[in-house]
């Protein structure tokens, strides 16, 4: 059967390729292991893992709002899912499976490296995350962190401060596991490159995950500080946040958000570099712009350290203040857009085939474009003032988040598997996954926009019961949603031990980690890859012609 026979959707598995070479077993992953590709794995299954109880905590405070009174869990719990749900999502799935995950397990392979600049280091900074969860679940005994995943004084000090104190420094040990892992990414991406790859000639996910972590580095130890200093205000009688004694509470509230607001974007320019990997293969053509697409992530990286305020707009900013932060979270949108014309672009023409991870990215494509749509409207202060605490900002964020980073991390997964284990996902399965996904997100975030601008206020367990009939629609998705993880996880778990065997490069791309053994070997090569066409070199002629065959199946959308 020749390429243009097999089915559409048919991934281009060698047929005669062995099995996946037997390199770590299976208990490996448990232990203080150093190889790149076995902390990125452990960074991914550990982040899912929490993934699927921040999402049991979605689940329960949906079900909760599906009536206006509350009669499925206590008031005080449902603040401590509230808080803990945010916190276990952010700091515990999206940011070390996009950064620790995709990068470790990547950026190597990418550059032709055999590891990361610092190994040990790499190892230390995994293994901070699962006691930093634990430390979380451990909270709930004592009450459970009741005060938002923002965690504001005065209300963050007067709550269950022995939960508090045990989310604070669970919240420090991650921050401090992303501080050791962009100082690794920044040696390894700039000093590790084989000799024939300039900087300007590395896929685009190195040139993301080098934003990403320059920003890490530049704003993680400001929110460190910031809740060191509420961990002393709560423990040992300090009054650095206690208005009644002195205190500044606005302070906290500065310090909080120049992270919280770039960590946006650490959960974000990641995705970016997937999209930027996922969108040429599948297309067929060479990346459009891109030059104009790696300096935006530095771009981004820059004017996102100057839009923090667009938070606080309500919390007694001065109005040149606001003008500023006003403009420079527009501007900051340029960057993006440059990104999202250049993925458009990509396409524009491609012979595009539909796989379950370019599904997902075109996916991410629509969700994140509108939920940057209605950022841009809360960019601007009146605006801001008017939705602000409300559903609106939820179903902002959650566009932008769950339909962008998650999207992502789902596209890069599909994506990437062969690569990690050796043999492909099952395309049906995926298809599914991706379907309940859609329709599960757009059911449950969308009409969230709704309810805000009717003036449902966020992070209530009791409602006005006019907002009934569109709370219990957003339920309804909710319930589609947690649905989605079945056919995803049955399809992981199978497939990874009895799923086709993919051979070393089923879907003929072009970057180095595909010119090594699915799954790679421990040194990642037998003999250094030489540089001899450039990443996106689809259709060119400088190319290796078995690449740039057309993928089997593929359609234009012409």
């Amino acid at each position: 059967m020749t390429p243009a026979q097999l089915p559409v959707n048919t991934p281009l598995a060698d047929p005669g390729a062995s099995p996946p070479p037997q390199g770590w077993k299976w208990y490996d992953y448990f232990t203080f292991n150093v190889d790149h590709k076995v902390i990125g794995i452990q960074y991914l299954v550990t982040s899912f893992f929490f993934y699927l109880i921040g999402g049991a905590m979605a689940v329960a405070m949906r079900t909760e709002l599906a009536t206006p009174d509350s009669d499925f869990i206590d008031p005080t719990l449902y603040n401590a899912f509230m808080t803990n749900h945010g916190t276990i999502m952010i700091f515990l799935w999206i940011v070390p499976s996009a950064i620790g995950g995709f990068g470790n397990f990547l950026v190597p392979l990418m550059i032709g490296a055999r590891d990361m600049a610092f190994p040990k280091l790499n190892a230390i900074a995994f293994w901070l995350n699962p006691p930093a969860g634990a430390l979380l679940m451990a909270s709930f005994f004592f009450g459970g962190a009741q005060s938002g995943w923002t965690s504001y004084p005065p209300l963050s000090e007067i709550t269950a401060n022995v939960a508090q104190s045990m989310w604070i420094l669970a919240i420090v040990m991650v921050g401090t596991s992303s501080i050791l892992g962009a100082l690794n990414f920044v040696i390894t991406i700039l000093f590790m490159r084989i000799p024939s790859m300039r900087l300007d000639q590395s896929p685009l996910f190195c040139w993301a995950m080098l934003a990403t972590s320059l920003l890490a580095l530049l704003s993680t130890p400001v929110l460190a500080i910031g809740l060191l200093l509420l961990l002393f205000d709560i423990n040992f009688g300090t009054s650095f946040f206690k208005p009644d004694a002195g205190g500044n509470v606005v302070l906290y509230q500065h310090l909080f958000w120049f992270y919280s607001h770039p960590a946006v974007y650490l959960m974000i320019l990641p995705i970016f570099g997937i999209m930027s990997e996922v969108f040429p293969v599948y297309s067929r053509k060479p990346i459009f712009g891109y030059k104009a697409i790696a300096y935006s992530s530095m771009a981004i990286c820059l004017v996102g350290l100057f839009v923090w305020v667009h938070h606080m707009f309500t919390s007694g900013t001065p109005p040149w203040m606001r003008l500023f932060f006003t403009i420079s979270t527009l501007i900051v949108g340029i960057p993006t857009g440059v990104k999202i014309f250049g993925w458009v672009a990509t396409m524009w023409g491609g012979k595009i085939r539909y796989t379950t991870s370019m599904l997902f990215a075109i996916g991410f494509l629509t969700m994140f474009v509108f939920g940057g749509m209605t950022g841009v409207t809360m960019g601007t202060a009146p605006v801001d003032i008017h939705v602000h605490d409300t559903y609106y900002v939820v179903g902002h964020f959650h566009y932008v988040l769950f339909g962008g980073s998650v999207f992502g991390l789902y596209a890069g997964i599909y994506h990437w598997f062969p690569k990690m284990t050796g043999r492909l996902l099952n395309e049906p399965l995926g298809w599914v996954h991706f379907a309940l996904t859609f329709i599960g997100s757009n059911l449950t975030f969308l009409p969230m926009h709704q309810l805000g601008l009717q003036g449902m206020p966020r992070r209530v367990a009791m409602y006005d019961p006019q907002f009934t009939s569109v709370n219990q629609l957003c339920t309804i998705g909710a319930f589609i949603l947690a649905a989605s993880v079945i056919p995803f996880t049955i399809n992981v778990v199978w497939s990874w031990s009895r799923g086709a065997v993919a051979g070393d490069n089923p879907w003929r791309a072009l970057t180095l980690e595909w010119t090594t053994s699915s799954p790679p070997l421990i040194e990642n090569w037998e003999v250094l890859p030489v540089l001899t066409h450039g990443p996106y070199d689809y259709g060119l002629n400088n190319s290796s012609p078995e690449n740039l065959e057309p993928v089997a199946g593929s359609t234009s959308p012409s």
